[in-house]
């Protein structure tokens, strides 16, 4: 009784493993692809809003003055930085102002060059 599992067993992986192998040799026939080009040669990702809203102020201080909020949704850019702060222009609204870069920044591209 085992040993007709055992062979039950390997004739249905058998069946599993021909196909795959069948694919590779028939792949090996098309042509070599062409790497995309360098992601180092690509701009930087744009700034992102990580959070539903962020408050834009009028220092680079969590003490200082709400002169607005930045949504999720908004476009804006940034002009300076200042430790964890980034001076932004919201586009949307046109407010100027210092938002956290703790919820507001940049995603990291990885390459694999």
């Amino acid at each position: 009784m085992r040993s007709t599992r055992t062979a039950v067993t390997a004739a249905v992986l058998g069946a599993l493993v021909l196909p795959v192998l069948g694919a590779g040799t028939a792949s090996a026939a098309t042509p070599d692809v062409v790497p995309a080009s360098s992601c180092s040669s690509q701009p930087p990702l744009p700034y992102t809003v990580h959070t539903t809203a962020v408050i834009i102020r009028s220092r680079a201080s969590a003490t200082s003055t709400a002169l607005g909020v930045l949504y999720k949704a908004h476009t804006f850019s940034v002009s300076k930085k200042s430790g964890n702060w980034v001076y932004i222009t919201d586009k949307t609204t046109g407010v100027t102002g210092w938002v956290s870069g703790t919820y507001v920044y940049r995603d990291a591209r990885m390459c694999l060059d």
